[in-house]
């Protein structure tokens, strides 16, 4: 959605996720909402900490498995260097401990 019809304060959503169609699906849904706005999109756990750091998203949405660091990872490290960055991750895989190690690592979320 342009910038001009969006809400004067938006929630800023960096998309972490190593397929692009879905990163690009995620990214268009997300945009139609007038209130997100997708201020980075990256496709390897390495890439989450500096575009968060760049970007200053108030919400990460990271896949589990990413090449490089698994968003697990990334979002412990997130806690740390963006303490005010929720982190929500997102899987097609079931696991056993992923919940709880999410959890751990700081996630607000788990989808």
């Amino acid at each position: 959605m342009p910038r001009e019809h969006r809400a004067a304060k938006s929630i800023r959503v960096l998309l972490a996720e190593d397929q692009g169609m879905m990163r690009g699906a995620l990214a268009l849904l997300l945009g139609l909402e007038e209130d997100i706005e997708v201020v980075a999109q990256v496709g390897t756990g390495d890439a989450i900490v500096g575009a968060a750091l760049e970007s200053r998203p108030d919400v990460a949405l990271l896949d589990i498995e990413l090449p490089g660091i698994s968003g697990l990872d990334a979002a412990a490290l997130l806690r740390e260097e963006t303490p005010d960055c929720r982190v929500l991750i997102l899987t097609t895989f079931g696991r056993p401990g992923y919940l709880r190690r999410a959890m751990e690592a700081g996630a607000a979320g788990f989808l």
